[in-house]
């Protein structure tokens, strides 16, 4: 008689079960939509920046900040609510930055300023007169991305 060479069933069932439960580890351990989550709230926090620094470029090159920022109370920046597109694109940002919840990120060229919405908020101190840019719609609940200066 021979004996036939392999692997038994319980072997079988044993390996695979390994294999599940270090697959499980791994997933829990990378969690790719945290991954994805963080990711999107760093481009909120460069965005947001990015409008600051325009903005402030836009006071120091005019003088004064652009028409449509509101003092007091924060406003989306969109067509409808602080509408500082026209003021800003091409001159200070070559494109206006968008929340990636909105639109897939879409960036608002010239072309677009008529209709428009960002996601980001803005508003002016009217005491200090301290511009601060916010992204509102975070997905890692415990950030705040928000830039004063």
């Amino acid at each position: 008689m021979k004996k036939a060479a392999g692997f038994t069933l319980i072997e079988m069932i044993v390996v695979i079960g390994i294999f599940a439960v270090l697959l499980a580890i791994t997933i829990v351990a990378i969690n790719p939509a945290r991954q994805f989550g963080q990711a999107n709230d760093t481009k909120r926090g460069s965005d947001v920046l990015a409008i600051l620094n325009a903005i402030h470029q836009y006071f120091i090159e005019e003088g004064d900040f652009p028409v449509g920022i509101p003092s007091g109370t924060a406003l989306e920046i969109s067509s409808t609510d602080a509408d500082i597109c026209n003021a800003l694109i091409t001159e200070y940002l070559a494109a206006l930055p968008v929340d990636p919840n909105i639109n897939g990120g879409e960036e608002i060229a010239e072309a677009s300023c008529s209709s428009y919405s960002t996601g980001y908020e803005v508003v002016r101190d009217p005491i200090s007169n301290r511009i601060t840019v916010s992204a509102p719609l975070t997905q890692v609940e415990t950030v705040l991305i928000s830039v004063t200066r």
